[in-house]
């Protein structure tokens, strides 16, 4: 069949139907954007998610000392497990599985000066792989706590970019000097502002981290407040999870299933849970689109069903010198087809076009932080197409089938 001869029965039946055609071609075109719109914004919403939860590290495990629940090896339960630095070499060692593993130290309420302006805030003592597994990466100019800095004891400081400014403003505060509890340390970087949702301790913009043996020195604490693991994302981080337990529950006597001995946090199994909600809410707002694009689809059968009644006759005539069930069907659905796409071009065009406009304007809101910007993907434009694929098929198909199983000798009588 040519595509020109399609093409030109097209435009005949345009010509006969022009406003039912375009206000079915306008139809087509709003339940195209409604939909890609829905699934763009559920994909901001999507990608603006991962993105904060992953502002805290992506494939992170944070632990805590707990307290013994089962009796074990001798000992009752209600024992007081506590975190030590030597952890982290021992759990390195024994689960091999970790990319990285490193310590933590918290202190809160700590006094901090520059000039005349104090404040009050969290310090944390860190190790520098740090910098990969918690996503702190420095501005420009800076740097994060290195090995030198822990060898060396250094008095140098890492602090949030919110902290920054509520501490130095709009001074650049890179190898500056300011007291903590009257000691001097200087700043050798400022955080790079990131999008977090996720913490445990508070959040990094609002934080100082100095080198741990610097803080053991001025701050004493005997235990490590927690640590933290990061796995490859192919590993199983139940599995590793056990090994953990296996491994502490070796060194400190308790029962490897006792899950009160240690607190886990695991992110990596948050994160799984978080992507099949928002897959959720995706395939809700793309069946909201669907069902509005079914009302299009509906007004496509009924054009098509009045083209089908006024070339009866011409139909007939066609069936009665040799024209085969196929061609007619192929015929008009190929028609029903051509109308939903041009009018899902024009809704895909259209949408993009939106879309892109919005990414561009600066909105200082906190729902559209939280909510980010539309988001039009490949993905959603091959689900688009495919609903319109199907919509198309459906609502030409059934007209199709009725033209080619009329009498072609009543069909040559028919006015």
């Amino acid at each position: 069949m040519k595509i020109s001869i399609v093409y030109n029965v097209f435009m005949r039946d345009f010509r006969k139907q022009r406003k039912r055609i375009i206000l079915t071609l306008v139809a087509i075109m709003w339940g195209t954007m409604s939909i890609m719109l829905l699934l763009a914004f559920g994909e901001g919403l999507k990608q603006q998610l991962t993105k904060g939860s992953r502002g805290m590290g992506e494939g992170i495990v944070v632990v805590w000392g707990g307290q013994t629940s089962i009796p074990h090896a001798g000992f009752g339960k209600g024992r007081r497990i506590n975190l030590h630095e030597e952890d982290i070499a021992y759990l390195r060692k024994s689960v091999p599985q970790m990319i990285h593993i490193a310590g933590e130290y918290i202190r809160w309420g700590v006094s901090i000066r520059y000039g005349n302006n104090i404040l009050s805030e969290r310090i944390n003592g860190i190790y520098p792989e740090y910098r990969e597994m918690r996503v702190m990466y420095p501005q420009f100019g800076g740097r994060m706590i290195n090995q030198n800095d822990m060898d060396q004891k250094r008095r140098v400081a890492f602090i949030g970019d919110k902290l920054k400014d509520r501490l130095f403003g709009a001074e650049d505060p890179v190898g500056k000097m300011f007291y903590i509890q009257d000691l001097p340390f200087t700043v050798v970087g400022v955080l790079k502002h990131k999008i977090q949702t996720n913490s445990y301790q508070g959040m990094d913009e609002d934080v100082i981290v100095i080198p741990a043996t610097t803080f053991v020195t001025i701050f004493g604490d005997p235990y490590l407040d927690n640590l933290v693991y990061q796995l490859h994302p192919e590993d199983d981080s139940k599995a590793v999870e056990k090994s953990v337990y296996a491994a502490m529950g070796a060194k400190y006597k308790f029962h490897p299933d006792d899950e009160q001995a240690l607190g886990l946090w695991d992110t990596v199994e948050g994160e799984k849970m978080e992507h099949q909600f928002l897959l959720g809410i995706q395939i809700f707002l793309g069946i909201i689109g669907a069902l509005t694009l079914l009302i299009a689809a509906v007004g496509v059968a009924n054009i098509m069903y009045v083209s089908v009644k006024e070339r009866t006759r011409e139909i007939g005539i066609k069936m009665a010198i040799g024209a085969r069930r196929i061609y007619i069907i192929a015929q008009f659905l190929m028609e029903a087809l051509g109308i939903t796409f041009l009018g899902g071009f024009f809704g895909i065009l259209i949408t993009y076009i939106i879309t892109e406009i919005f990414k561009r304007i600066e909105i200082q809101s906190e729902i559209f932080n939280f909510m980010g910007k539309p988001t039009v993907s490949l993905d959603i434009g091959l689900i688009v197409a495919l609903i319109l694929g199907f919509m198309g098929f459906i609502s030409g198909i059934f007209p199709a089938m009725r033209a080619a199983s009329v009498n072609p000798v009543e069909a040559l009588r028919y006015e």
